[in-house]
C-alpha cells in the first residue's frame, strides 16, 4: 500500500489520509523503535507500549523514549492514566 516501510512515515500518513484525519491530531500506539520513529516523522503523537514479551529482558521504557515516544506504558489498564 505504501512505497516505504517503517521507520518512514508513509504507512501512518496513508492511514491518516484514508481516515480523513489530520496527522497532527492522531495518536499512534507502537511497540517498536521503527514504529515510534515512523509515527513521529508523520507528525503524530506516539505512545510506546512495552507490555509485550519482547521487552521482558530489556528496558523498553528507555528504548522507546529514546526513539521519541511521547509517553510509554506497560499495561492497557494504564492507557487512560493522566499522571505520566
Amino acid at each position: 500500500m505504501v512505497e516505504r516501510g517503517k521507520p518512514a512515515p508513509d504507512l501512518f500518513l496513508y492511514a491518516a489520509e484514508r481516515m480523513q484525519v489530520d496527522p497532527h491530531r492522531t495518536l499512534v500506539i507502537e511497540d517498536s523503535v521503527s514504529g515510534v520513529k515512523a509515527g513521529k516523522a508523520a507528525g503524530m503523537t506516539v505512545w510506546g507500549f512495552v507490555g509485550g514479551s519482547h521487552y521482558q529482558s530489556r528496558d523498553g521504557q528507555a528504548i522507546l523514549r529514546e526513539a521519541g515516544a511521547d509517553r510509554v506504558f506497560g499495561r492497557m489498564a494504564d492507557f487512560w492514566r493522566t499522571d505520566r
